[in-house]
């Protein structure tokens, strides 16, 4: 049988604890990024052992920042800070990783400035139409982050030291394209999603039924007078 929790007792039940699992995932993830970016440009940069460590790193990092919501979903332990801290964290890796191997040269700088900008864009977005609801991750945007996370994952790995190294390097930058494309089109496509929710969402109605009935509150006098007929 599925376990089931049971809430007994009168009123609400009780809201989730910011202390649990999913939540010291996402400090742990905070916590990796420094660790990741010390161990990445350990002796320059371009040791091999050094280079495998903040791959390890980077990929503990990746597979925290999987299970953490899908634990929280599954406990019922989703809470305002998992919510706001998991993306940041999120952005928090994958911004250092794009940073740190752009000033070791393994990523061009225009991509790294134009993912940046788009990821950077979008939280702002999400926080202003936030007074109308919560814009979800699409398929868009989760295939961006799994390219995302693939392709840094790869170039940070020193592919130099394996068989045919020239070619898994090139299939890392061809994911690191497609990570590109997928960034900037789910970026347009949650640009559409906002303007879609402002639009929709219940406030934009409530706001809208208001000024219509004030309109139609005005007092007769505020309306033109009326032009009788004058006698002779």
């Amino acid at each position: 049988m599925t376990p089931q929790t049971f809430h007994r007792g009168e009123g609400p039940a009780p809201r989730p604890t910011d202390w649990n699992l999913p939540n010291a995932l996402t400090v742990l993830r905070f916590l990796l990024v420094p660790v990741y970016a010390a161990l990445l440009f350990q002796d320059g940069g371009h040791q091999p052992w050094w280079r495998f460590w903040a791959w390890a790193v980077f990929v503990l990092a990746a597979v925290t920042d999987g299970i953490d919501g899908k634990i929280a979903r599954q406990r019922g332990e989703i809470t305002n800070f998992g919510k706001v801290a998991d993306p940041i964290a999120d952005k928090a890796l994958t911004g250092t990783a794009f940073i740190g191997l752009s000033l070791l040269g393994v990523v061009w700088w225009w991509v790294t400035v134009v993912i940046l900008v788009r990821e950077i864009g979008i939280t702002v977005l999400r926080f202003v139409v936030i007074r109308h609801g919560v814009m979800p991750a699409g398929r868009g945007g989760k295939l961006k982050t799994m390219l995302q996370t693939l392709s840094l994952g790869a170039l940070t790995f020193p592919l130099w030291v394996l068989p045919l190294g020239d070619a898994w390097l090139l299939v890392a930058y061809v994911v690191l394209g497609a990570a590109l494309v997928m960034t900037v089109l789910s970026g347009i496509d949650y640009v559409f999603k906002a303007a879609r929710l402002r639009e929709t969402s219940e406030r934009t109605r409530t706001r809208r039924a208001a000024r219509a009935a004030q309109r139609e509150a005005r007092p007769q006098s505020d309306a033109p007078p009326e032009r009788t007929a004058q006698r002779d």
